[in-house]
């Protein structure tokens, strides 16, 4: 498969379905970084009952709509958790997983952030603590590893961690977690123990934004964007509920509109 891309869209909920259909309308080769559809907040909702042509559907049935029309949309669907986002002046890499991906412009359209990180990890990311288990397990091969994470990306790195590790440490996501250390991360506490480990793996539907893209601005709970969805970083847009209230379907589906027709003009320029 060829990585370069136009546009790159992290995200497959509505603002990343709405931006890759509009980039695709206007002739751009355009790839969506997305988790399954189930990760989302919209899958969980009992009926949708605000958005334009859809009477009495549930979050559910929304959800499997649009991930269907992303397959279907001729877009390259990346399956994955994008790892971070890199400005190369001209360009932008984008890691997923273990894999790489480059393009002109980057939609953000990641949903509702969570910027809450455990004490810890940021200040030990890259020093014994990584939120990708396929590209730096090999780094622990038998030594003793904690994975704080639930769901199914959660399981499966553990799978592979416990095929070349020495011991994993399975934690899930809903207890008071520090991680601490020296020159790199050596503990986890839960806040009644403490694990001796060698590195930690924090497992989450997506990264934090301001430790996906370094640089970029940030408040108030969500990406600052002007009124082209662009944000302080030339070339990066962002859409739908990562850039600020109000949270709603009707205004995520607008916001994709914008950031797309917005990136394509970026592109103009290129």
């Amino acid at each position: 498969m060829d990585n370069n891309f136009d546009i790159i869209i992290i995200g497959g909920g509505i603002a990343g379905v709405s931006a890759a259909t509009t980039a695709l309308n206007r002739g751009k080769k355009v790839a969506v970084v997305t988790n399954p559809p189930e990760t989302q907040n919209l899958y969980k909702a009992e009926t949708v009952t605000n958005y334009p042509g859809i009477i009495n559907m549930s979050g559910k049935d929304f959800a499997e709509l649009l991930h269907r029309q992303l397959n279907e949309s001729g877009a390259t669907v990346i399956m994955g958790r994008a790892l971070s986002v890199m400005d190369f002046g001209g360009s932008f890499g984008v890691a997923v997983g273990n894999e790489y991906y480059s393009a002109k412009a980057v939609i953000l359209a990641l949903g509702i952030t969570r910027e809450k990180l455990y004490p810890g990890e940021g200040e030990f990311l890259g020093r014994g603590v990584s939120y990708c288990a396929t590209c730096d397990g090999m780094l622990y091969k038998d030594k003793t590893v904690a994975l704080i994470g639930s769901g199914h990306e959660a399981e499966l790195d553990v799978e592979f961690l416990r095929g070349i590790c020495k011991e994993v440490l399975h934690f899930s996501e809903n207890r008071p977690y520090v991680i601490s250390g020296g020159m790199k991360a050596d503990t986890v506490s839960d806040g009644k123990e403490e694990y001796k480990v060698d590195g930690v793996f924090v497992i989450k539907d997506t990264v934090s934004v301001t430790k996906l893209v370094q640089g970029l601005e940030y408040q108030k709970g969500g990406i600052v964007v002007d009124d082209k969805m662009q944000t302080n970083i030339p070339g990066i847009f962002a859409a739908g509920d990562c850039a600020g209230i109000p949270y709603q379907l009707a205004k995520a589906a607008g916001d994709g509109n914008i950031a797309a027709l917005s990136a394509c003009d970026f592109l103009k320029g290129k």
